[in-house]
């Protein structure tokens, strides 16, 4: 078994090493350099067809790719300590955060990245206004994150779960993008703070 990887400030193969981290496993990583355009050439391709890490290659040759989907998988394998929640409630609440964390948090920092970033000017057609638009947008989205977190140590409750895992690569990478955390998120930056301290936060 091997992880096809990329450093900081990549945010999915980041996912991935966090979760490895906090469960302690062990899996060689491949690095493969997105600014070589390396999960573009076609020997990667034949291995994950949207060119995407991470992507983790099993012994027997098969792909699975999506950080999450490499995630539940391991977790499949290593079920303690279980980080996508022992009960059915805690896991349909971690799921439900999930979601959350791509459609209303990772969205706008994409779009902001993909279409107002100077770099990726150098690889798409960037509609700037559209993507200056969800500055606001990803900011409206940690005020409302702010106030989910009243009272909550972590995502779902006082329990660490790969929900915090998710969240963190999304909002390090908007801050990466130039999308900081409001000042007016208090309960974000505590719990950015209490994350961050974690010994995995430096996979």
């Amino acid at each position: 078994m091997k992880l096809y990887n990329e450093n900081m400030p990549a945010p999915n193969p980041r996912r991935v090493r966090m979760y490895l981290a906090e469960k302690g496993i062990d899996v060689p990583l491949v690095h493969i350099a997105m600014m070589k355009r390396e999960h573009k050439s076609p020997e990667f391709r034949a291995k994950n067809s949207l060119g995407q890490v991470p992507s983790l290659e099993l012994d027997d040759g098969t792909v699975i790719s999506e950080s999450v989907s490499i995630c539940r998988y391991l977790e499949a394998l290593h079920p303690e300590k279980p980080l996508f929640g022992r009960t059915p409630l805690e896991i349909a609440q971690i799921d439900m955060w999930l979601r959350r964390i791509e459609f209303v948090i990772m969205t706008p920092i994409g779009n902001y990245w993909r279409h107002a970033h100077p770099y990726t000017s150098k690889l798409l057609t960037q509609f700037k206004d559209f993507g200056e638009s969800n500055v606001e947008a990803a900011s409206r989205s940690l005020q409302w994150l702010d106030r989910e977190l009243e009272g909550h140590d972590y995502v779902v409750g006082n329990d660490f779960s790969v929900a915090d895992i998710m969240m963190l690569c999304s909002i390090d990478f908007g801050i990466y993008t130039g999308l900081n955390i409001p000042d007016d998120c208090g309960n974000v930056k505590a719990w950015h703070e209490r994350v961050s301290a974690r010994p995995s936060s430096k996979a």
